[in-house]
């Protein structure tokens, strides 16, 4: 879409108005936030996110752009859960998942990095990659929450591999997380509880706007029915449960805990010292701004088993050949073709938190038997990023339990 040329230069002023009021940058802003702008108001929003890419139908009054949104039109997080359940041997048997009208709780979700675009920062243009990884990340929540998924311009594949984690990238993407929570809390949340679900760039994205937005809000704080951060190093004092990342925002060490965070890299064996994850300051910390490393360790709680540090089976949910268009394998799996979109294997893969050497990460463990010819995940892009693709779907069936759990005790507590 073409728009006229005043428009075009009207994004200028608005866009530093928005990274202006982030917080992440200040010179170019005033006491009041940007300086002056010619264009403001809500249509003016929306033109700007039209002219980013936006598409007219997914993108509301306030100018955010809604990947997922409940009731409408092709929501990929409202997506057929149907499971085929593969066991070690035996006959596969098929799950079907319940998902309410009504849920008591939302959620709200910021996906990884997947945009293929040749950018540093995407455009709001939905690609085929983001609409699969809502379906394989979130749609299963829809069991427990009302899923809503905002398009951001985040940091690309391409602007990543090239050392593009610059403010001037984190603050663009970030701004766009920021605007669309705020707009969702003014127009969406009416006063029910919220878990804020992330991965990766998105847990990066979401530790910041929790930092800013949430951790020193106590009305923010009150909504917050826990945080699920994965791959994206939340930090904590070494051998306590808050602090560092969060001041008020505790570890979850229980299901029934509310208003804390669950958070983890996985790995099948011990992080190298250069690992992008599992190690304060490094690699995904940094779109964080999480750069201290005196006296932290990065947050692993295992999801299912928040309450100890025992091997426990893990819950995990893959997609099929069927779901998984636009992002390509996941660790190495080839997915099956089978008539479900998902499949799960219980009693492969065990789970556990474990400190080693300046890293915290949850170990996956596969003891395979003889009879069980069932695939594993394995680190496809290296030691380096362990099973770091597949950090929300090793686990995916204890998260959505735990948060079945967490919407109970949100819905009872004093």
């Amino acid at each position: 879409m073409r728009l006229p040329h005043p428009v075009r230069h009207a994004a200028r002023p608005l866009a530093l108005a928005a990274l202006c009021a982030t917080g992440f940058v200040a010179g170019a802003c005033g006491s009041s936030g940007a300086k002056s702008t010619t264009t403001s108001g809500p249509d003016a929003a929306v033109l700007v996110a039209l002219a980013a890419g936006a598409s007219p139908s997914r993108t509301d009054a306030s100018g955010v752009e809604w990947l997922c949104r409940p009731g409408a039109a092709g929501d990929p997080c409202s997506a057929d859960l149907t499971t085929t359940v593969l066991p070690a041997s035996g006959v596969p048997t098929v799950q079907r998942a319940s998902v309410p009208a009504d849920p008591p709780i939302d959620c709200f979700y910021v996906y990884p990095t997947v945009s293929l675009q040749s950018g540093v920062n995407a455009t709001l243009h939905v690609d085929p990659a983001e609409t699969s990884v809502a379906r394989i990340q979130a749609s299963r929540f829809s069991q427990v929450c009302k899923v809503y998924a905002p398009m951001y311009r985040q940091i690309t594949v391409k602007g990543l591999g090239a050392g593009a984690r610059t403010a001037v990238a984190a603050v663009a993407a970030y701004a766009g997380v920021q605007s669309a929570w705020k707009d969702y809390l003014a127009n969406y949340n009416h006063g029910r509880g919220v878990i804020v679900i992330g991965h990766s760039q998105g847990a990066g994205m979401l530790i910041s706007l929790l930092k800013r937005q949430v951790d020193t809000d106590p009305t923010q704080r009150k909504l917050l029915v826990s945080a699920m951060l994965l791959g994206g190093n939340v930090t904590v004092p070494t051998g306590q449960t808050v602090g560092g990342s969060f001041r008020h925002i505790p570890a979850c060490t229980a299901n029934s805990q509310v208003g804390c965070v669950i958070a983890y890299s996985s790995f099948d064996q011990a992080p190298p010292p250069d690992s992008l994850f599992a190690r304060p300051g490094l690699g995904v910390s940094n779109l964080s701004a999480g750069t201290s490393v005196v006296g932290l360790q990065v947050l692993c709680t295992n999801p299912a088993d928040l309450a100890g540090n025992s091997v426990t089976p893990l819950s995990p949910y893959f997609p099929t050949r069927s779901l998984i268009t636009g992002l390509g394998g996941l660790a190495g799996l080839t997915p099956p073709a089978l008539p479900t979109p998902w499949v799960t294997e219980p009693q492969l893969y065990t789970g556990q938190c474990l400190s080693q050497g300046g890293a915290t990460w949850l170990q996956v463990s596969a003891p395979i038997t003889p009879v069980d010819s069932r695939q594993i995940v394995n680190q496809t892009l290296g030691a380096t990023w362990g099973l770091h693709l597949v950090d929300v779907n090793i686990a995916l069936g204890d998260l959505v339990a735990v948060a079945r759990t967490e919407a109970t005790a949100y819905a009872h507590r004093g």
